[in-house]
This record gives C-alpha cells, structure tokens and sequence, in this order.
C-alpha cells in the first residue's frame, strides 16, 4: 500500500519513513500503548475481563437466533464480584477485555457528509476490546491511534459507519477529543454492485502495469464522487489540491465506469512531454517483443503518429499492430464496408495496382508524406475521384482497414518499419509488395454478392473473396 502511495504522488506529513513525534507507525509496534489504555478503562471501570468460552458465546448466539434477534453479549461477567474474578483468574482460565456499553441512551455524530447519524446503544452489546491473546481488535486500536496522533479528520467508507460507533464510545470514556467524521459512498460497479475482481482490475499495482498513469488515476478517483462545482474533468495534482472541499463530496454511491477512466488517463497521457511518452512506448514495444531495437527515430516517429489513438501506455502495442497489419479479407467481409464496395471499389484496386506495376507506387511508398499527396491526386485525376470518394477506396485497399491515423503519416510510417527491419515478427508487418498480392488475388466477381449475404465477419467468408 505504501508503494501505491508513493506510486500515486500521495505524499504523508509524518508515519512510516517519515518519522514524527507521535510514532511509532505499525500497529505491531504499539502493543504497549494499547494496553495501557486498556489497563485505564479497566481501572474506570468502562472495561470489564470477561471468562466465557467459546461454547457459551456460541450458545448465546444461538439463543438471539431463536428469538430473532441479533447477536449481542448477554453481559454474564459485567457485573462479576472480585471473588468471582479472582477465582477464575486462579484458575488459569482465558479472558477478553470487553467494553462496558450503558444498556439504553444513543450515541450521535455530525457526519461532515450525511449529516446527523444517531445509534441507539440497546442493539449493541459489550464489545470486546481486547483479545485473550492480550492482541487489541481493530475498533480499539484506530480509536486510540487516532487520538494520540491527534488526528482531525477522519474520511473513509460509508461500510465503516457501525464501527463509528464502538469508536467514539471509547474516545469517550478515555476523555479524549472526537476527530470530525465524514463516511463518502462505496465505489460501485457499472450494475450497481460491490466492484469486485469480476470486474476486472482492483488494485493499484494492477491499473499501473495495463499502463494507466499515476496522474490520471488520482485525477479520476478525485471525481468519484466529488466534483468542483464546474464541468471540469481534467485536473493536475496541485488543481485537486486547491479546488478539493468536504462540501463538494455527494452521498451517493459513485459508479466505476472504466471508459470514462481511460479517457481520463488519455488526456493526461497525450499532453506528457513528447520525449517521455517516446521513452515509455518504447520501453513497451521492446519489452513486449515488437521491436528489436529502440536506436533510431522509428519510435519517435511511431509515437507521433499513434499518440492520438492511446489512452494507457499498454495500447501502444495494438495501436502499433494494427497499423502493420493488413485485413483486407476481412474488411471486404464487412457490411461496413457496402457503401465502398458499391461504388466500383474493383476500379480503384486495378489504378493501384497498375501504379504498382509500374513502380509509381512503389516511389511514392519511399519518398514520403508530400509525394505520396501527389500520387493519390494523380490516382484521383485518372479516375475522376476526389474527396471521399477517393480517399476511403484508398485507405480500404492500401491499409486493410476503413479507419486508422492520416493515412499518409501511416503509410510513411509503414515503410519505415519496412526498411529498418526494426520490427520483429511478433508484430505482423506485412511489406507493401505482400499487400499487393493478395490485392490482386481478390476475385472482386464475388466480393458485393458476398457482402450482400453477410451479417458479420467471417474467416471463412474471408476465404471465399480470393482464389
């Protein structure tokens, strides 16, 4: 949790690794602490030792069912003599330290976020504070830790509300200040649920290896279930810092939607300094076994291109493959693609590829963005294409794909993947002469009668477009 913090850019005044005055900071190096305050609500008499068994406990739970009640301490020993005390303690018999709890009356608190919450303390029972191991219990620990770090605020989970309880009963009898409690809402999965690990990731440590930024993920979390009072999203660090109050926080369960995050985590990812997004990405790609090398400009060139499509670092990867890769059969399969193959897709696939033969295309490919400009117009001007018409055949038949990057940047970007040979094979390069043949082996006599009949993508479909 710590590392996560420290992940996070969470910085503490004073706790573990920065030490103050009021530590130690481990629960396990304060047992003395405990019992001594144990020791004084004893000698008050807000605590009492307690020698039931296991099987009495059990059978007073038992006998709370059977009435339909709940469970509670029937308070066997809180009116025990010394006699009785000192007999047992003879004996060698086991016992807890329980709470002394005032048999009616009510406990309330100001919530800084749900107002007034009142308990009435007849549901409760004794509690035990600490445990026949002479180890406190968690109640008891963060109420006596609080108070001697002199904590003011204490913000957490609506679920930890019943356990306000037992805690200001306990400042209370130690005569000690109440910190001001605020209880936000859970964070809930898209249907309403508890967010769970059938979610998908949970923890810190997970969201930063798929690659979320530490920025981005405090950035969304603020906004779970606080906003500012404005339509801002986006924030830094310092902006949180200045514009944060309890006021703004809403009682109502927050709804962890993951896009929203991603997007979140986008914004801040594209607008980081060229130069680490570059040093990020290709730690990525070369850790991940796309590339083989980071020498050279490819993946500087490669994040310019590719950084609009990236929301965590981890899309890098897909975004670099795609690009690469070359599913013209199963775009052809597509009913997407319809209105495209209706309006004599067959026609342009015969320009290309004739500009091939020629090696036009081919001298375009090598020489760049701006000749590469002059060719598609001079493919247009053969055809009397231009605008859509023109360019969405091109991008289809060149690329693979309807959508993607400024086709020219990518193209660009395709040959110098090609010509570095930067690239290991795990990516899936497939080199403009490759593209070509299977262009050419399209039997476009099949491709609108297919199209026509399909509902959805198919590799079998695809197989039927070529021969």
């Amino acid at each position: 949790m710590l590392k996560d913090l420290m992940w996070l850019g969470l910085e503490w005044d004073e706790g573990p690794n920065k030490d103050g005055n009021v530590g130690p900071y481990r629960q396990s190096e304060r047992t003395d602490l405990y019992l001594k305050y144990a020791e004084r609500l004893l000698a008050s008499g807000h605590a009492y030792k307690c020698f039931c068994s296991d099987e009495e406990l059990e059978a007073m739970r038992e006998e709370a069912k059977a009435k339909n009640l709940p469970p509670k301490y029937n308070g066997k020993w809180a009116k025990a003599s010394n006699d009785e005390i000192e007999a047992e303690l003879a004996k060698g018999t086991p016992y807890t330290y329980r709470f002394r709890v005032a048999e009616e009356g009510n406990v309330k608190i100001n919530d800084l976020i749900r107002g007034e919450v009142s308990w009435a303390l007849d549901t409760l029972g004794d509690f035990i504070i600490l445990r026949s191991n002479g180890q406190p219990v968690y109640n008891f620990c963060v109420a006596v830790d609080d108070a001697t770090m002199k904590i003011s605020h204490v913000l957490r989970a609506e679920e930890h509300l019943p356990n306000t309880l037992r805690q200001v009963l306990i400042y209370q009898a130690l005569g000690l200040p109440l910190p001001k409690f605020g209880h936000v809402s859970l964070i809930l999965a898209p249907d309403r649920s508890k967010l769970s690990k059938r979610h998908g990731a949970t923890s810190v440590s997970q969201f930063k290896d798929m690659g979320f930024l530490p920025q981005g993920m405090v950035n969304y979390l603020a906004l779970l279930g606080w906003n500012d009072g404005t339509e801002d999203e986006i924030f830094t660090m310092d902006q949180l810092i200045a514009k944060f109050s309890i006021d703004r926080i809403t009682k109502s369960a927050a709804i962890f939607d993951n896009m929203k995050f991603r997007w979140i985590n986008g914004q801040h990812l594209r607008s980081l300094p060229e130069t680490e997004l570059i040093q990020m990405c290709g730690e990525f790609w070369e850790k991940s076994g796309l590339l083989s090398s980071r020498e050279g400009s490819f993946v500087e060139d490669a994040v310019h291109v590719l950084k609009g499509s990236l929301e965590v670092v981890s899309d890098a990867g897909k975004c670099l493959t795609d690009l690469v890769s070359y599913p013209l059969e199963e775009s052809l399969c597509s009913l997407e693609v319809k209105e495209i193959v209706d309006d004599n897709l067959k026609e342009v696939a015969n320009a290309i590829l004739a500009t091939y033969d020629t090696g036009e295309l081919q001298k375009a490919y090598e020489s760049g963005h701006e000749e590469w400009q002059k060719w598609v117009k001079s493919v247009g001007k053969s055809m009397k294409r231009k605008g859509k018409r023109l360019f969405m055949p091109i991008r289809l038949l060149v690329t693979g794909k309807t959508f993607g990057p400024d086709i020219g940047s990518a193209v660009e970007l395709l040959y110098k993947a090609e010509a570095s040979g930067i690239l290991n094979t795990k990516a899936g390069l497939v080199t403009l002469a490759e593209r070509m043949e299977r262009l050419k082996k399209i039997n476009w006599d099949n491709v609108s009668e297919k199209i026509a009949s399909l509902n959805a993508k198919s590799p079998e479909n695809a197989a039927a477009l070529i021969h």
